[in-house]
């Protein structure tokens, strides 16, 4: 499988380039970064005791990263279009693994936060131009949603197999390994993908982006994110005046994007109902998934007093579960049942996973408490995701499919930062009073998960609710 393109000087003689080398290269890529999103969960006890850091201040860890990634995809998508997408997918390997040796060798919270974030910044730029190479390497339909489907099995068996990866490399050689291991990995990635993706011309700088635009977003979220986690360390004065001032932040972005010459998010994307409402049912999804990684690895460790190994092995079925039933079944599920169906079902699916995920005991056990919830939540995430996808794109027209990408991706990195920061936060407010009143830690802790994993089911329940209601075919736009 490969495509013959003309040098862009149109001095070099022309050269045959493989596609599906280049769908491994870009899948690679891209599975390093989503790796990295959730290598730490099962690393955070370790990196708590070695730096000191609180509760809540914990979840900065994966925060730092995250935020970053969701804030920027739209401009250095933007960007992407104008500089080219392969220098833009490989200065964002480059950044992402010198931003990884840097995690690799904190010995504070500040310069382990700030590595984060640059790694965040490099994971958006390589990952921001994918889907859009992916679409012009297979341009026809059929092939197209083969690429689309492997790159998303890798992508979501990805974020479930770095909770192995996390908890083996901490407890065989130390937490600092989950981010240098990325130096040797991202080397590799980033000389293959020199080599093997075609290059191309972008637009020109001179075309422009909306600079402003992207700082008003980024710090939009960024400022969000803090609210919902310091909100139990501060007065209600103080937090509410940082809320509005997020909002205002929104606001003015959505001004910005109105009357910008060249905006970063054309708003008229949001007219079409079933693009609008994939996104957001993927911000709740994806916010209640990351909620469940982070905070059920917690449960193993704290409660059930499992070490690093054994939490990332007892989450390895959800990959193997995620990866089997993408690759065989969601496509064929899909063309028979139709996504809105298979959307449907797989959210029942997590509904069900999270309600039972709400009864886990202080002295529970893997084989009845956790296994059987992780592959309810692991089916219904490999049914919904796919079906999800493709009725966000269904509703975008083609010549927005790139930015529509790009609002995808920029959602499910929004949903899994305020997910988290959420459900992080009533986990630790609610485990705090229980101490404050008397409670012993572990019957205190395993309460505090327990009220999370419930808030979640009702995020998972809203999820569905929106989906039935807003995506359902045959409504109008």
């Amino acid at each position: 499988m490969s495509t013959t393109i003309q040098s862009p000087t149109g001095a070099a003689p022309s050269r045959t380039y493989s596609r599906r080398a280049s769908l491994v290269v870009l899948c690679a890529g891209t599975l390093m970064t989503i790796l990295d999103g959730n290598i730490v969960t099962v690393a955070m006890p370790a990196i708590q005791r070695d730096l000191g850091f609180d509760g809540p201040g914990l979840a900065w860890v994966v925060n730092a990263y995250l935020i970053p990634f969701g804030g920027l995809l739209l401009l250095v998508g933007r960007l992407g279009d104008l500089v080219g997408r392969k220098r833009m997918f490989t200065a964002g390997l480059a950044v992402f693994t010198a931003a990884s040796v840097l995690a690799g060798v904190a010995t504070g919270q500040g310069v382990l936060i700030a590595a984060r974030a640059l790694q965040g910044a490099g994971g958006a730029m390589a990952s921001a131009v994918v889907l859009g190479m992916l679409v012009s390497l297979f341009p026809e339909p059929r092939e197209q949603a083969r690429a689309i489907a492997v790159f998303s099995a890798v992508g979501a068996a990805g974020g479930a197999l770095g909770t192995f990866l996390g908890g083996a490399l901490t407890q065989a050689l130390s937490w600092h390994w989950i981010f240098l291991i990325n130096l040797p990995i991202g080397i590799a990635a980033w000389l293959a993908a020199v080599r093997v993706l075609a290059p191309e011309r972008g637009a020109g700088l001179g075309r422009g982006a909306d600079y402003p635009g992207a700082a008003l977003v980024t710090g939009a979220l960024m400022l969000t994110v803090y609210v919902i986690v310091g909100s139990g360390d501060r007065e209600l004065t103080t937090t509410l005046l940082l809320a509005g001032l997020a909002l205002a932040l929104f606001v003015g972005f959505t001004v910005r994007q109105a009357r910008a010459a060249r905006p970063l998010l054309r708003l008229r994307l949001f007219r079409s109902r079933l693009l609008s409402g994939a996104n957001a049912v993927q911000i709740i999804m994806i916010g209640t998934m990351y909620g469940f990684q982070f905070i059920g690895a917690l449960y193993l460790q704290r409660v059930l007093g499992y070490g690093e190994l054994a939490t990332g092995t007892a989450f390895l079925p959800a990959p193997v579960a995620i990866g089997v039933l993408m690759l065989g079944l969601s496509a064929r599920t899909i063309g028979r049942f139709g996504p809105y169906r298979v959307l449907l079902a797989g959210l029942v699916l997590i509904v069900a996973g999270m309600a039972l995920l709400s009864r886990a005991p202080a002295d529970g056990s893997y084989v009845t408490d956790v296994l059987p919830p992780l592959l309810l939540l692991a089916t219904g995430f490999a049914a919904a995701m796919p079906a999800l996808t493709g009725l966000a794109m269904t509703g975008a027209r083609e010549e927005d499919a790139g930015l529509a990408s790009g609002l995808f991706n920029t959602t499910q990195m929004v949903g899994g930062s305020l997910g988290l920061a959420v459900l992080t936060t009533l986990a630790a407010s609610r485990t705090g009073g229980l101490l404050d009143g008397g409670a012993e830690l572990i019957p205190a802790t395993a309460e505090g998960y327990r009220l999370a994993f419930r808030v979640a089911t009702g995020l998972a329940v809203g999820a569905l609710a929106l989906a039935a209601a807003v995506l359902r075919p045959g409504r109008r736009d």
